[in-house]
Parts: C-alpha cells; structure tokens; sequence
C-alpha cells in the first residue's frame, strides 16, 4: 500500500475519532461545572444520546472521506437509538421526579448536537442548505449576546417540542437509504420552514415580553 494511503487512512481515524470525542467530552464539562452537582438517572440516559452523537459524528468523517457511502443503515439505526432516548429521558426524569431546569436545558443542548451531526450527513443528500436544521439554535445562542432579552427562560410550548422533534425525524428519514432524494427534498424543506416559523415566533414573543405559548 502506498504510503499516501496510509497517511490518508491515518489522517481519516485520527479526524473520526476527534469529532467523535466532542460532543461527549462537552457534555461531560456541562455536567461537572452543574452547581450543585446532582447528575440524575434522567441525565444519564440523555449522556447515552449524546455518546451516540459522538459515534455518529466518527462516523460522518468517514462518510465525507468516501470510506463510506452517504447513507447508510448503520448510521441511520444509530441516530434512530438516539431519536427514541430521547424520549426515554424525559420519561425517566418525571417517574423518578427528577425533572429539574437543569436537566432541561441539558436535553435541549444534547437535541441540538444531534440535529447538527444528522444535517451535516444530510446536506450531502440535499444540499447545503439543510444544514440550517441543525445551526439555527446555535445562531439564536449567538444572538443572545445581541440581545439581552433573548437570554430569558421560553415558557415551555408543545408546539415547539413537535416541531423540534420533526426536525430529527426528517434528518433520519433522510439519511436512510431508501428515502427518495425528490421526497428527501421536500420534507426537508418543510421541516426547514417549520423551524424557521417557530425559532420567529420565539423572538417575536420574548421582543414583546409576551409569557403565554400555544
């Protein structure tokens, strides 16, 4: 074998593995610095999503390396694991009555991380674009610093939890390998535009101060 294929190949492994150690090791900060550091049963199961993140993102570095195909049930029966924990998790917090704001916000982080690692694999089936579904939380964090009254708490909104669950559904759906790419497209975009509604009906709401969500 070519040496080139070797320092290839190594290049590969040593990229797979770092993108894979991000999202728990993060996770794992986010836990450590929680005053007071009470990690519950519910946080756990969500710590389990998150190290399946990480595994697919080691995976969607060998996808963009051409190793592996765009799509491919391995990685779509991981990130169907994930999509079922996390309703487990929510489950397990209120049975054991250990649902705390902390824990939440956990969720959200660990729903966000998916969806960015699913629409990076997605957008080499339908376009960049899509890539949307998975950074507009991370650009609505970044508006936080441009706005201070973005910072407050949401109320909570079943509306929102629907939407944002669409979202991963359709990611999967995506990535799996007998979803037309037509039909890929226009979920998609449905989904996309879905997203876009909520996260302006989001704004629009904490601009005007308003407390009460469908």
């Amino acid at each position: 074998m070519p040496t080139g294929a070797l320092d290839h190949g190594a290049t590969v492994i040593a990229l797979a593995i770092a993108a894979g150690l991000v999202p728990p090791l993060v996770a794992a900060g986010a836990l450590m610095r929680r005053r007071p550091r009470c990690i519950t049963t519910a946080d756990w199961v969500t710590y389990c999503r998150v190290l399946l993140t990480g595994v697919i993102a080691f995976g969607v570095v060998f996808v963009f390396s051409g190793a592996w195909p765009e799509r491919t049930w391995t990685v779509a029966i991981l990130a169907g694991l994930a999509l079922l924990l996390d309703a487990v998790d929510g489950q397990v917090a209120r049975r054991t009555g250990t649902a705390t704001a902390a824990g939440a916000r956990f969720d959200v982080e660990a729903d966000a991380a998916l969806l960015l690692v699913l629409s990076v694999l997605a957008a080499l089936t339908v376009g960049w674009w899509v890539l949307a579904i998975g950074l507009l939380r991370y650009v609505f964090v970044l508006a936080w610093w441009v706005r201070p009254r973005l910072r407050r708490n949401l109320p909570f909104s079943q509306t929102r939890r629907v939407i944002a669950a669409i979202q991963g559904i359709v990611l999967l759906a995506i990535i799996v390998p007998v979803t037309p790419v037509p039909v890929a497209i226009v979920c998609a975009t449905l989904a996309l535009g879905l997203l876009v509604w909520s996260f302006a009906r989001d704004i629009v709401r904490l601009e005007r101060s308003e407390v009460e969500y469908a």
